[in-house]
C-alpha cells in the first residue's frame, strides 16, 4: 500500500482532477492515504481536500519543503509523489500493484509515469516526445510524472530537499539511472505545459554536468 502525498497551494482549480484518478487505487486497497501537504491555502483547496477525507498538513511554502514534510507524515512502506495538476489515466493502479508485487527488498527502485498533455494538438504530441526523450537519454522526469519510491529507498538517498524550485531534479539525480523505471500508465497534466525548450535544454545540460541543484535553481 502507498501514501500519496500532493503539495498544494490555492489549487482548488486542480485538485478535484488529481484526487478523482486516485479513487480506483483506494478501492482496489492501493492507496493508503492521502496527505496533502498546503501553504498556506487562501481558496477552497483545504475544504476539497478534508471532503476527501485527506490528512492535512499546514507547511510553509517551497514545494521540496513540502514533500518533505508529507513523506515524514506517511505511515505506508511507499510513497507516491503527485503535483495537483497531474491527474493519473484509468488502470495506472493495476500497474503499480504489479510494480510493487515485483519489487525487491534488496534492490530497492522507484518509478515514474508517462508524461501527457490534457490538449489535442501537434504542440502537445511534440512536447510529449520531448518529455519521453529527456526521461529516456538523460533519465530525467518532470516532477508532473509522479514518484513512485519505497520509503527506504527514499530515506537511503536523503529525501526532498528544501529547495524553493529544482526539488525533482535534484531527488531523481540522487536515485540515479539504474533504480529509476518507467511505467506505462500515463500521467496527465491538466494545467499549463512543462518550461519552455530553452529553460529545459538548459536543465538537462547543467543536470549532465552534474550543476548542484541549489545552483540549477538559483540560475
Amino acid at each position: 500500500m502507498i501514501s500519496v502525498v500532493i503539495p498544494t497551494g490555492n489549487a482548488e482549480r486542480l485538485l478535484p482532477r488529481c484526487f478523482d484518478s486516485l479513487i480506483a487505487g483506494a478501492v482496489r486497497g492501493v492507496v493508503r492515504e492521502v496527505i496533502v501537504a498546503d501553504a498556506g491555502s487562501t481558496d477552497a483547496t483545504l475544504q476539497i481536500a478534508d471532503a476527501a477525507g485527506a490528512h492535512i498538513l499546514h507547511t510553509r511554502k517551497g514545494r521540496g519543503h513540502q514533500l518533505a514534510e508529507g513523506a515524514a507524515a506517511a505511515k505506508s512502506d511507499w510513497l507516491l509523489f503527485l503535483h495537483p495538476e497531474t491527474a493519473l489515466e484509468p488502470g495506472w493502479e493495476v500497474e503499480v500493484e504489479s510494480f510493487l508485487d515485483r519489487a525487491r527488498i534488496d534492490d530497492p527502485r522507484a518509478a515514474v509515469f508517462r508524461f501527457a498533455l490534457e490538449d489535442f494538438g501537434g504542440a502537445a504530441r511534440r512536447a510529449e516526445a520531448k518529455a519521453h526523450l529527456r526521461a529516456t537519454l538523460f533519465a530525467l522526469p518532470y516532477g508532473d510524472q509522479g514518484l513512485l519510491i519505497s520509503k527506504r529507498l527514499y530515506q537511503q538517498v536523503g529525501g526532498y530537499r528544501a529547495l524553493d524550485r529544482m526539488e525533482d531534479a535534484d531527488l531523481v539525480r540522487r536515485i540515479g539511472r539504474r533504480r529509476l523505471v518507467s511505467l506505462r500508465a500515463r500521467a496527465v497534466h491538466v494545467a499549463r505545459p512543462p518550461r519552455g525548450t530553452v529553460r529545459g535544454f538548459a536543465l538537462v545540460l547543467l543536470h549532465t554536468l552534474r550543476v548542484p541543484s541549489g545552483m540549477m535553481a538559483k540560475l
